[in-house]
């Protein structure tokens, strides 16, 4: 079992930044690859980050490319999302999620991973 809890949501200007992170616990973090979705209200769950195990490879969302970072420090079984550039579009619950399904071609796929967290609000004011 593996559990996951995101810190680091806000209130910020459109432009500004935040950096998302998400704790985990409960199983050897370096063996999970990691990623982060998004919920506005209203809409459905999207895609937005996936980094690897080991974190040799990363994907993106085309909404956020170039704009946010995903990096993973796994001393501190911590992933973070590193959010530049923020637009009110962008105003969602972020949650992390982790799974043993590393790269390939369904990493932006909420059913290949296996566990959650509760999610972090981040609201973007125009």
């Amino acid at each position: 079992q593996v559990q996951l809890v995101e810190s680091g949501g806000g209130l910020v200007q459109a432009g500004g930044s935040l950096t998302l992170s998400c704790a985990a616990s409960g199983r050897t973090f370096s063996s999970l690859a990691m990623g982060w979705f998004r919920q506005a209200p209203g809409k459905e769950r999207e895609f937005v980050a996936h980094i690897t195990r080991g974190g040799g490879s990363t994907y993106y969302a085309d909404s956020v490319k170039g704009r946010f970072t995903i990096s993973r420090d796994d001393d501190k079984n911590t992933v973070y999302l590193q959010m530049n550039s923020l637009k009110p579009e962008d105003t969602a619950v972020y949650s992390c999620a982790a799974g043993p399904y590393s790269g390939g071609r369904y990493y932006d796929a909420a059913p290949v991973y296996d566990y959650w967290g509760q999610g972090t609000q981040v609201t973007v004011s125009s």
